[in-house]
């Protein structure tokens, strides 16, 4: 299946690499340029989910689980928050998957805010719009995946403001992606994993019951600056 695939996608015009383990993976990730990954959840000894985890933290690149059988509400779920873009169960017709697959690749096209020269800092943090990067003094540079960047740049926007869960449905929403229910419940835990110390216990980003979200914390706008980590 995954020969198949990968002769179907560079029948497109995709440059495919196929790996059957996270080693032969994280060489490839070292070695080539890689603009999405496709991670089957059952792969023998080995935990697809596992790699979803490590690679979300460590990346921004969008990431498209597939699973013949962990196919119940649940894993869906923990798959979109450690950090997946799309999960699409088995069998599947193949040009669906290549729109998924060019749906998820039109995300890491710029966007109208590289134009966008503003510099946002609250407490030890720092966010480049243009450069779209997040820098903590303490912890270094943290990536951000598009839909979590535009939900910080919706919060940071408009500090201590109760924004709904519709008005940042609409906020965080990438061109072309689909929006689950779940949607923002599922952003708002993945940017507090990142944000918060305890992201069980947010001081950043709270909630107000039967309202919506706010973003407790001073924010300064500046304009022209660049981040340097």
């Amino acid at each position: 299946m995954r020969r198949l695939i990968a002769e179907y996608l560079m029948m497109h015009a995709l440059k495919v690499t196929a790996v059957n383990d996270s080693k032969q993976f994280n060489h490839v990730l070292s070695h080539e340029p890689v603009d999405l990954v496709v991670v089957d959840l059952n792969l023998g000894r080995e935990d697809g989910l596992a790699i979803v985890r490590k690679l979300a933290t460590k990346s921004d690149l969008p990431i498209i689980v597939i699973s013949g059988d962990r196919l119940d509400e649940a894993e869906k779920v923990v798959a979109l928050e450690l950090g997946a873009t799309d999960f699409i169960p088995k069998p599947f017709g193949l040009r669906e998957f290549l729109a998924r697959i060019r749906v998820a690749l039109r995300q890491r096209i710029s966007s109208p805010r590289t134009k966008d020269h503003r510099s946002f800092r609250f407490g030890a943090w720092k966010l480049s719009v243009k450069q779209r990067r997040l820098i903590c003094a303490e912890r270094g540079e943290v990536k951000l995946t598009a839909c979590e960047f535009n939900l910080l740049i919706a919060f940071l926007e408009n500090p201590r403001s109760v924004l709904s869960r519709e008005r940042l449905l609409l906020a965080s929403r990438v061109r072309g992606e689909e929006v689950y229910d779940r949607s923002i419940d599922v952003l708002i835990l993945r940017l507090r994993r990142k944000l918060e110390a305890d992201a069980a216990n947010p001081r950043l980003v709270k909630t107000s019951r039967g309202a919506g979200y706010f973003f407790n914390a001073d924010v300064d706008v500046s304009y022209g600056g660049t981040l340097a980590a």
